[in-house]
């Protein structure tokens, strides 16, 4: 009925936590190839690969230096040639990071940039000084710092949206885009899948006026989805994308439902779905650092905007840049397994093809870490540094970081209660949680009533279920803590009922439970805390 990419699940690996095959402590592609058989079994398709290309990893991966190359710390071209083969042999196809809105400063193309060769010159967005000195611009960016960095070799400034080692590109010189066609077609011909497109809706630059007045990313509507924007995304499908069976997902930064729409709707010829942040933030009052009380009423409302507004969705809980879903919007104490089967049931029943991250399948959590001299992440470094600058209490900018840091998703993986957790033989380049010892892969894989089983059931699910694949979304209730909506196809009905409480709540939709997180098979007039059940009637 759909394209084999709204039939399968997709998996992404974080690599450099993912799995250590040589004690190094960082995770690798040889450890990736080792767990290929894990990833089959809990029925994923697909597999999302963050960043393995060569970097000096000043973000961790986002700050490429060489587009045709892997990082020594990952592996070597081979084990890349191997991964995809040994993958594809298991019926998993693989997509990549696609990060062309910036490269590393450390790319050859910047360095020739920088040193004023004729050939790369204008590869990148450069400035003059106003005559005081100063930036261009009043621009600030999404690490929460300035975007122009002062070069003393070329005597200008660069834009730099993000970190300073991370120049961004400029799509006004035409070889610019022509250098990226044949990056995606290089990878495409080893027989990569499509590609996650890293902040692919901020490209263009079309004015470097002073931004309006913002807390964060003054500037952005200079450069936000700008109409440029979706004619680089329509050159690349009709010149690259089309001539393979692959296809494309975006990150997109700030986008509305009417920017996305642009973005995504089929007959557009731009990306084939994106990924929004509205859902991930109805608890949350400037991006997800500032916390407001959970509204189960106002994620179903969110959750209904996008389900109907978009053809198809991109629907996932957790990836790389978001804390553990089961410390967000369940518990991760007393109803740990329950709020994690709870949301597992949320994420395979919405319309669109599921998103998993590493370790959500065994339902990780936030990290336990106790000060920030144990994190990596730069964001968090900048943002912890800013409150400081603005006097906020140690205490409460603790709070904040605790709570919304990236490297709460990059915690090693829990495969079992070895020391090291089975991740690695050596020192971790990042701390793993304790909680290892009891929440681990080994502990679930042939437990019945286990996260990962659920994980496997609900996908299985889906995957037999031509109504929870293609049926239109329809919201049904919702309060404070209770929602309910359905999926409907030729006929069939399946409601979702779900619970997000510690508190037992009265809720009975009529029909048969084809699938409950505790195991319930008959009907009653209330929800356990974090139950979640799939009914099915006919229409």
């Amino acid at each position: 009925m759909g394209k084999w990419w709204q039939e399968e699940a997709v998996y992404q690996i974080y690599p450099r936590s993912f799995q250590d095959s040589n004690g190094d402590g960082v995770g690798d592609i040889p450890g990736i190839i080792s767990r290929l058989d894990e990833i089959r079994a809990l029925g994923a398709g697909i597999i999302w690969l963050s960043p393995v290309y060569a970097s000096p990893d000043a973000d961790n991966g986002y700050d490429i230096s060489d587009y045709r190359a892997i990082n020594p710390k990952f592996g070597t071209m081979r084990d890349m040639e191997n991964l995809i083969s040994e993958a594809g042999k298991r019926g998993i196809k693989i997509i990549m990071d696609l990060v062309i809105n910036h490269t590393s400063d450390e790319h050859e193309w910047f360095k020739k940039s920088r040193a004023g060769d004729p050939d790369y010159k204008d590869y990148y967005i450069w400035k003059a000084p106003k005559p005081d000195g100063s930036p261009p611009n009043n621009w600030t960016g999404f690490f929460m710092g300035d975007v122009w960095e002062f070069d003393k070799e070329r005597g200008e400034y660069y834009l730099h949206l993000f970190d300073k080692k991370q120049p961004d590109l400029n799509y006004r010189n035409p070889k610019v885009l022509e250098e990226v066609k044949e990056i995606l077609r290089f990878w495409l011909e080893k027989g990569i899948r499509g590609f996650r497109c890293d902040v692919i809706n901020l490209l263009y630059k079309t004015s470097f006026k002073d931004g309006k007045p913002a807390i964060i990313t003054r500037g952005i509507e200079h450069y936000k989805s700008q109409r440029r924007n979706h004619e680089i995304l329509r050159e690349l499908r009709r010149d690259v994308l089309d001539k393979y069976d692959c296809f494309t997902v975006g990150e997109t930064a700030m986008v509305g439902l009417d920017e996305a729409k642009l973005l995504c709707d089929k007959e557009r010829g731009e990306l084939d779905m994106l990924f929004y942040f509205d859902h991930l933030e109805v608890d949350r009052r400037i991006a997800r650092y500032v916390p407001k009380r959970f509204s189960a009423e106002k994620l179903l409302e969110v959750l209904g905007k996008w389900q109907q507004g978009l053809e198809w969705n991109a629907v996932y809980l957790e990836n790389h840049d978001q804390p553990r879903i089961v410390s967000h919007y369940g518990d991760d104490k007393k109803y740990w397994k329950e709020s994690a089967k709870m949301l597992a049931t949320l994420l395979f029943t919405l319309r669109g093809t599921p998103f998993i991250y590493q370790g959500q399948e065994i339902g990780m959590t936030n990290f336990d870490f106790t000060s920030m001299e144990q994190l990596n992440d730069v964001e968090s470094r900048n943002i912890y540094a800013l409150a400081k600058k603005m006097r906020i209490p140690a205490a409460f900018r603790w709070e904040l970081i605790r709570t919304a840091s990236r490297d709460n998703a990059r915690t090693p993986v829990q495969w079992s209660a070895q020391t090291g957790a089975g991740f690695t033989s050596g020192t971790p380049w990042l701390g793993i949680n304790s909680n290892y010892a009891r929440i681990n892969y080994d502990a679930q894989k042939d437990d019945p009533d286990s996260v990962l089983s659920y994980y496997k059931k609900m996908l299985a699910l889906r995957a037999s279920s031509a109504t929870l694949k293609y049926g239109a979304f329809k919201p049904l209730y919702a309060d404070r803590d209770v929602m309910a909506f359905a999926r409907e196809l030729d006929g069939e009905s399946l409601i979702t009922l779900l619970n997000f409480s510690k508190k037992r709540k009265t809720a009975l939709f009529p029909g048969e439970i084809i699938i409950s997180n505790t195991g319930r098979t008959e009907q009653n007039a209330w929800l356990e805390p974090y139950e979640a059940r799939v009914i099915k009637k006919n229409l």
